[in-house]
């Protein structure tokens, strides 16, 4: 069965619809998405899957995975993250242009996984913030387009403003970020 995507809500005519310019923003952003991968271990495996035929990540307006965070506007973080490498996770989340969206996918960068070791990031949020997280170890391709999905109807429904809001600016703040 097809899911066509409606029309926000608004005024209608023959030739012509009014809407709120929010909710036109959002459906763009929604099925515009441009996913970085930041894979380290075997959570990229099933990303890789998840990209693959079976699945079909594109169909979901994901065509082009970025692997520059300047043109990237959603962090998939999956696998083990060293302490070592969270100077660059944050760094490569900086780069990013607003608005930006962050999946935690698995185990390992949800929570540090099995490995509650020195020199094992516990969780990607001690970092960055996260807007998603996936569970699993690792999560099956299903779960992972469920985090998509919940990230595109984060980005459908965000308000314009909210990237300036006071509410956003202390959550930075929380991680020493401008």
């Amino acid at each position: 069965m097809v899911n066509i995507e409606k029309a926000p809500e608004g005024i209608e005519g023959p030739g012509f619809m009014a809407t709120n310019l929010d909710q036109v923003i959002g459906l763009a952003r929604k099925n515009s998405l441009w996913p970085l991968p930041f894979a380290t271990s075997c959570c990229g495996i099933e990303f890789m899957a998840t990209m693959a035929s079976t699945y079909d990540f594109s169909r979901f307006g994901s065509e082009r995975p970025s692997f520059s965070p300047r043109q990237a506007d959603l962090l998939m973080v999956m696998g083990t993250i060293a302490k070592k490498m969270a100077p660059v996770l944050r760094q490569v989340y900086e780069q990013m242009a607003e608005p930006k969206w962050v999946i935690a996918v698995g185990a390992c960068a949800s929570s540090g996984g099995i490995f509650d070791t020195y020199s094992v990031l516990q969780g990607i949020d001690e970092v960055i913030p996260v807007d998603v997280y996936v569970p699993g170890c690792p999560p099956r391709p299903e779960q992972i387009i469920d985090g998509f999905l919940r990230i595109q109807d984060l980005a459908a429904n965000e308000p314009l403003t909210r990237r300036s809001s006071e509410e956003y600016k202390r959550l930075l703040a929380k991680y020493d970020m401008k």
